[in-house]
């Protein structure tokens, strides 16, 4: 029997009497409501009273509903009758700075045509709402979460480039900061005043000794130039908790306020057109004391109330986890147990990225099989966002343990992909740059462009023409792993053209001290513009054009790529072949790649999915497997 009946009951009268039931859109939010109603009770209830929050949290539904445009409302309804828009084959995600990529939102909407012509349609404007000035952790650090930069545009252009994107197929994901905000943000400055409530808002603390015990178990997330996790504050005359940096304070999401003023920032997201919001630092939002502060039970029942929330609201709106987590607790963002469909949409297959960077380096692809195998099946209603490159550095996430079961010691192994993925390596030619060294281990994170991590910036420069057609191939084929892992492929701005590193953001103060502006460039369009037509030849960011846009028309045809299909990884026979079989409905699929520099042989019995003559799709030939066959270096098949 439904547990919270009575608060259920007395929310619904709220509902209907604040919304009524005349209208098309009260009469579906009802209907939403009676279907969601006891996940939205239960996710509160974990956490916080259900009988206050709940009529507050219906005064902000019912609130948001009657602002809601009719347009959006019916692309509610259209979504509803397709649920799984974001995980069909055809879903192909961009990821870009909107000041980098076209300068402002009036700029991003004559760029719509060339995102169409290369088949976008998903697309990521990293963080546009207001921050703090100055240091801001690349717009991390939120002043106002109901107002855009300035220089990019306003609400009301956001709404309208909104609007255009989905008539033109192309649904928007923004960026929602959930664990912190910037000290010059409302709440903190209210608390700074005096005022009680918004005090209430933050972990503040009278002295050291509440942090210093849990310091003894939180690491640190920047530990070069944001030591700790606890800055004092003046005017608070208390130490309040920041896990970034000191002006990104953390919001106390133990406070039912807290809740309610996020579902209300949702809520207007969604009214502005937001079809996708990415949780940043989700799994940091729930503290307890003698852990790391990191993925605890809470999240994902604030996650299912927010989710709930914003089902009976704007159902066309999905969320997407930034969880970094490993293998077994990147799962329960999707839902796990009780929380099964319930929570995130999406999330980042962080581990996926990492291993294919360490299979290339170390030609091997054992580590990759291992780590793949320990992750649970997918609720099969949500999907992985899949990237080779992201605007974050990488961290060399190898479990020891995992490393252990496969012969390598993980320390020395991560010490070797940051050696490797620098060029001190002396068989590398990637050319990244250490971030965040620990001086205790030796070990470090790598900031970099894919292009100039998989060796085509040293390439090009040794005007060497058989180097530079293995770094393409190279680049290409860890890219076709993206692509044909299943989820939706994040393809980063200028990826496409294979941008490389860009030192000048060492001439820009606010961004010197971070080296991951060094594979944050700005979009080069004339190079772009140039290879979107045709006109660069032989040249690299042609080549790479053109194949990509080959990735992603094929990607398209093929039904089998649907996201709610788990995608198995294997080791070849041969060191550095990848294996990865995808058994779906509209046909069985094994993509092969070789991560290596020289040829390696498949045998038959490695393809056991397979007839003996399979049509390798990027190529439409029908190919004879049946006495194995040899695949050349960084070559990609695809098998159906």
């Amino acid at each position: 029997m439904p547990q919270h009946t009575e608060a259920i009951a007395a929310a619904r009268v709220q509902l209907v009497e604040l919304i009524g039931t005349k209208s098309r859109g009260a009469q579906d939010v009802i209907d939403r409501f009676d279907r969601y109603a006891n996940d939205l009770a239960d996710g509160l209830a974990a956490v916080y009273d259900l009988n206050t929050t709940l009529p507050q949290l219906i005064e902000v539904l019912a609130a948001n509903h009657l602002a809601r445009d009719a347009e959006f409302q019916q692309r509610d309804r259209e979504r509803v009758l397709q649920p799984d828009w974001f995980q069909r084959a055809d879903t192909i995600g961009y990821v870009a700075y909107t000041d980098l990529f076209a300068k402002d939102l009036k700029g991003l909407n004559k760029k719509i045509d060339y995102l169409q012509g290369l088949g976008v349609t998903y697309l990521h404007l990293m963080p546009i709402l207001e921050p703090r000035p100055g240091a801001n952790d690349g717009g991390y650090a939120v002043m106002d979460y109901r107002a855009l930069r300035s220089d990019l545009g306003s609400m009301d252009e956001l709404k309208a480039t909104a609007k255009k994107l989905h008539k033109s197929g192309i649904s928007l994901t923004l960026d929602l900061v959930l664990n912190h905000v910037a000290l010059e943000h409302e709440w903190a400055e209210k608390a700074r005043a005096g005022d009680a409530k918004y005090r209430d808002y933050f972990y503040v603390y009278g002295d050291r000794s509440i942090p210093d015990q849990y310091e003894q178990t939180l690491p640190e997330v920047f530990p070069d130039f944001a030591p700790g996790n606890f800055t004092f504050n003046q005017e608070l005359n208390g130490w309040v908790w920041t896990t970034f940096n000191a002006y990104q304070w953390d919001v106390n999401w133990s406070n039912p306020n807290v809740f309610c003023e996020f579902a209300d920032i949702i809520a207007n997201l969604a009214n502005h057109g937001v079809d996708c919001l990415r949780l940043d630092a989700i799994a940091f939002i729930w503290k307890r004391m003698g852990t790391t502060c990191q993925n605890e039970d809470e999240v994902h029942a604030i996650t299912q109330a927010l989710r709930t929330f914003s089902r009976i609201l704007a159902p066309s709106l999905i969320f997407k986890a930034e969880a970094i987590v490993g293998p077994t607790q990147v799962g329960a963002y999707l839902g796990e147990g009780k929380h099964a469909g319930k929570v995130s949409d999406m999330a980042y297959h962080n581990s996926l990225m990492v291993q294919i960077w360490a299979a290339i380096a170390s030609q091997d692809a054992e580590l990759m099989e291992y780590t793949m195998g320990r992750f649970n099946a997918l609720p099969s209603s949500t999907a992985w966002g899949v990237y080779l490159r992201c605007h974050d550095d990488i961290g060399w996430a190898i479990d020891d343990s995992f490393a252990h079961e496969v012969g390598l010691n993980g320390h020395m192994h991560r010490l070797f992909l940051a050696n490797y993925f620098t060029g001190r390596y002396a068989m590398s030619d990637a050319r990244g740059a250490d971030f965040m060294v620990d001086e205790a281990s030796g070990e470090s994170r790598t900031s970099g462009t894919a292009a100039s991590l998989a060796g085509i910036e040293t390439a090009i420069a040794s005007k060497q023409a058989q180097r530079l057609d293995w770094a393409i191939d190279r680049y290409l084929c860890a890219y076709a792993m993206v692509f044909g892992f299943g989820g939706i492929p994040l393809l980063y701005m200028g990826d496409e053209i294979g941008m490389l590193n860009d030192p000048s953001y060492l001439k820009d103060e606010a961004k010197a001290e971070d080296n991951r502006w060094l594979h944050r460039p700005a979009m080069d369009w004339r190079t772009a513009n140039k290879a979107a037509s045709g006109e660069l030849g032989d040249k690299a960011a042609g080549r790479i054009r053109e194949r990509i846009e080959h990735l992603i028309a094929t990607r398209k045809r093929i039904d089998s790529l649907h996201a709610s299909v788990s995608t198995k990884v294997t080791a070849g026979k041969g060191h550095g072949v990848v294996i990865f079989e995808r058994r779906h409905p509209a046909g069985n699929m094994v993509q092969v790649y070789n991560l290596s520099h020289t040829s390696r042989w498949v045998n038959r019995a490695e393809l056991a999915a397979m007839g003996d003559r399979p049509t390798e799709e990027l190529t439409g030939y029908a190919w004879d497997i049946s006495q194995g066959f040899e695949i050349q270096p960084y070559q990609t098949l695809w098998f159906r």
